[in-house]
């Protein structure tokens, strides 16, 4: 693609990177067939193709977005499907994160939206008030129907059934190993996933320990700037990572890593994209070194040789969903799978399964009527291969997910854990309790 920046354009790191990218594009058009929002929408302003001629005229012109290009950006998932399918390689991750960048700091917002939009940074990377708002919101359950807007209805349907305790195992200290230490490894807890789900992180130490990790939970570790960078706020973003990249760079500093732990595939795609993020910052060396020790949960297992002696004898049917960003962000595509054979478990995936369910950060919350038709092309999808468990390696695939089908989801590693010792996951034991009490009634 032909572009035609000016020289001082071309002096911010940002406009020549976007540069970079869009001379790639060859126009070919292959990413429309695999993008999430053209297949439902059918705009090919809702295809990538689409969106990067826009985001090319408004960063050429130095142009203060208009609403039908923000629209149209705002509908993008960041699924990064296109750049699995683009034969050309177009880094399209580092394109609309500069689009999303450029509009948040140009582009003046209705105000319900701006609030709605700061209430969301001010809550999700915080685990104790989003546990407190999830528990106000489901009092408000019942008069969801009053709402005047689809977006806090969308809010509402999210919320899960149970809002657990917070876990000890979050809080600061180190799991040693079961047995002959073989590596030092921190993991990131998370920030939303500690509000939404313990078991995740309780079974990821137990794997780890059980494999001979020492499991560092660092002190002062908080948000790692996923969610307020997909929404465009990068000055918020960029602190939220660099505060994690200091308290990572201070572990590593004092007593060594040799892997930084990531169970949630949104947050390890940002973490892995660090260096970039911080190229021309002075913490470009730290930020490139915790991006290299990024590791996804599946990643250090696979390091590690894989499962010691499985023991878990029950043969389930695991309906394997692919989060997109794991397949496409990190390009981690068998592991996952490959581990759970090995555990002992069947693994059926749906149909389209490079096809994204809708949860994408926040755009489950501000682009519900999207969102939810995609979450029922995936529940349907999934339901048809009749698995007895949906497994997925992302909090927010799963609570999407959740939210439309009756079957038990659990994480990739609450099945490991399982495999190797460690105890039932809670969803399947509840499940199969609701069973039998189906057959007492």
């Amino acid at each position: 693609m032909q572009t035609n920046f000016d020289k001082t354009q071309l002096a911010d790191p940002a406009i020549q990177r976007s540069n970079e990218i869009l001379r790639t594009c060859v126009h070919c058009g292959f990413c429309t067939a695999t993008c999430p929002t053209y297949k439902v929408l059918g705009d090919e302003l809702d295809s990538p193709r689409g969106r990067i001629y826009l985001i090319k005229d408004m960063l050429e012109n130095s142009r203060i977005p208009d609403e039908k290009t923000v629209t149209h950006i705002d509908r993008c998932l960041s699924c990064l499907s296109c750049m699995t399918t683009c034969p050309s390689g177009v880094h399209y991750m580092h394109l609309i994160d500069h689009a999303r960048e450029y509009v948040e700091t140009r582009y003046r917002r209705p105000i319900f939206e701006r609030a709605l939009r700061w209430i969301l940074t001010q809550i999700l990377p915080h685990p104790g008030r989003f546990r407190l708002a999830l528990r106000a919101a489901r009092l408000l359950r019942p008069i969801k129907h009053l709402l005047p807007d689809a977006r806090l209805r969308a809010m509402l349907d999210m919320v899960p059934k149970h809002v657990p305790a917070p876990s000890r195992n979050d809080e600061p200290q180190v799991f040693r190993s079961g047995g002959a230490r073989r590596k030092r490894v921190a993991l990131l807890i998370g920030c939303a996933q500690r509000a939404l789900n313990t078991d995740i992180n309780d079974a990821t130490i137990r794997l780890l320990t059980r494999h001979g990790c020492d499991v560092v939970i660092p002190k002062d570790l908080g948000c790692c700037g996923a969610v307020t960078h997909h929404m465009g706020k990068a000055a918020q973003s960029h602190a939220a990572a660099a505060a994690a990249i200091n308290t990572f760079s201070a572990e590593i500093e004092e007593e060594g890593l040799d892997a930084i732990v990531i169970n949630t595939s949104g947050c390890g795609t940002t973490v892995k994209d660090y260096a970039h993020m911080f190229r021309d910052d002075p913490l470009a060396g730290k930020a490139a070194r915790v991006a290299a020790l990024a590791k996804d949960i599946t990643e250090l297992m696979s390091d590690l040789g894989g499962l010691r002696e499985p023991l878990v004898k029950e043969r389930l049917r695991v309906g394997y969903h692919a989060a997109c960003s794991l397949q496409h962000g990190q390009q981690i595509k068998s592991l996952p799978k490959d581990l759970l054979k090995s555990a002992g478990f069947e693994v059926v995936e749906p149909k389209d399964a490079h096809i994204c369910c809708g949860s994408a950060g926040t755009y489950n919350l501000m682009q519900p009527a999207i969102s939810a038709e995609l979450r029922t092309r995936k529940v349907n999808s999934i339901e048809l291969v009749r698995p007895d468990v949906i497994c997925a390696g992302n909090i927010g695939c799963m609570i999407q997910i959740g939210s439309a089908t009756d079957l038990p989801l659990v994480h990739t590693v609450e099945l490991l854990d399982w495999a190797t010792g460690g105890p039932r996951p809670r969803s399947l034991s509840a499940a199969a309790q609701h069973r039998r009490e189906g057959r007492s009634r």
